[in-house]
């Protein structure tokens, strides 16, 4: 694969760009502002204003913007996350100009009409009544809360109904002034377009706007301390995550408990919990771990759901686990086959020009920098045995671990 290319614009966003010999291109915009950069009466604000691009510009109405990509088979969409803010779309490679103009309307342009604002008021209730009628994806934002207690990052991402309540176009305006600065946007390209052609097409559609430079401060956490809770709910089966703070994108650790994390609870079916817990002993339909690394901090997780006699079996499990993990280095074998399976993954996942295209704008958004896939095989294959010891009897500690439960 060609290697990416990084340019910036006048107006000081940074561009990168994957060239691909394909016939769908991707191309979106990346805003380094997520949940966890709302002041207090903020909650769910980001989210909000994620929703309120596709309410109208200063050029378009809704159905306007919703049918312009749509009537050429494209697809244009958005996402908020805890630190980040994505206007991203897929398209045939001839609608470059189409798909680039239409998100830097939306994304600069927007002005959130109180009519529209409104109306998105009742959308954003129903999904976060959605996520109340799905214990399995509710018990991970209130376990943030509990882990990132008192924090901005342990907020949720949708806001509750007392806060959408507050939110007039004022504030969404407001926000996206002091959120959206030079080098807190990044523009993220996959696709078959000449170079100057992408250039030009940047400069005419979002190097013209005049955006502030000032830096995005964030408050790091500190202070945490280890809860073990349960909550009865109206539900049929036992919802369990356990966890705790982990590391940073930036902590020269990182690598190690991805690959830790990919042993124990990853995607492939032969997870080491899978295979014991599900596999093994039939116990949990669903069960597996998660690392979620920050700028500033992280969280490893683990979701397991099963029926309630089988709970206390199901911990003793996990915790049987761990300690294989934090008794005794890998073998050779062990670690030779753990690597050569997450490299696979890594692989199979630059395989989506989609993924190519968040992956270029997160890399660049954190490290302004895009590591080849060599450098990062590279990174995977100088892990030890001795590294993934010491990580895993970091994070697998049981008195730093934590607990949730949903029971009935």
């Amino acid at each position: 694969m060609v290697e990416p290319i990084i340019f910036t614009l006048s107006n000081g966003v940074r561009v990168v760009h994957q060239p691909l010999d394909r016939d769908v291109a991707h191309c979106g915009i990346l805003i380094g502002t997520g949940s966890r950069d709302e002041e207090e009466n903020e909650h769910g604000l980001a989210h909000f204003m994620e929703h309120g691009f596709f309410k109208g510009t200063k050029n378009r109405k809704t159905f306007h913007i919703l049918s312009r990509l749509d009537a050429v088979g494209g697809e244009i969409n958005a996402f908020t996350a805890k630190e980040e803010t994505w206007v991203h779309a897929s398209f045939l490679r001839e609608h470059y100009e189409r798909s680039i103009e239409l998100i830097a309307d939306i994304t600069f342009n927007a002005t959130f009409p109180d009519k529209e604002i409104v109306k998105e008021k009742e959308v954003i209730l129903d999904e976060i009544n959605s996520y109340k009628d799905s214990p399995s994806e509710m018990i991970f934002e209130e376990f943030d809360a509990y882990l990132f207690k008192d924090h901005p990052i342990g907020r949720t991402i949708l806001g509750t109904e007392e806060s959408l309540k507050r939110f007039k176009s004022k504030d969404l305006i407001r926000f996206r002034r002091r959120n959206f600065t030079a080098s807190n946007i990044i523009f993220a390209s996959a696709g078959k377009i000449e170079l100057e052609k992408l250039r030009a097409l940047l400069e005419k559609h979002i190097g013209g706007y005049s955006l502030p430079d000032t830096p995005i401060i964030r408050t790091a956490f500190k202070g945490y301390k280890a809860f073990n809770k349960t909550e009865k709910k109206d539900i049929h089966q036992v919802h369990l995550v356990m966890g705790t703070k982990a590391y940073s994108y930036k902590d020269k650790k990182r690598p190690g408990l991805s690959l830790l994390n990919n042993i124990l609870g990853g995607p492939a079916m032969n997870n080491r919990l899978s295979l014991n817990i599900r596999e093994k002993h039939g116990i949990a339909y669903h069960i597996d771990s998660t690392y979620a690394p920050f700028s500033d901090t992280g969280i490893f997780s683990i979701y397991l759901g099963t029926d309630k006699s089988n709970l206390d079996k199901s911990q003793t499990l996990i915790w049987k686990e761990f300690k294989a993990l934090t008794d005794k280095a890998l073998s050779p074998r062990q670690l030779h086959d753990a690597k050569k399976q997450i490299i696979g993954q890594i692989a199979l996942a630059q395989d989506s020009g989609g993924a190519i295209m968040f992956n270029l704008g997160k890399s660049l958004m954190l490290f302004d920098r895009i590591d080849s896939l060599e450098d990062v095989f590279k990174s995977v294959e100088k892990l030890t045995s001795s590294e993934l010891l010491t990580i895993a009897n970091e994070i697998f500690d049981e008195r730093k671990m934590s607990s949730l439960t949903y029971t009935y």
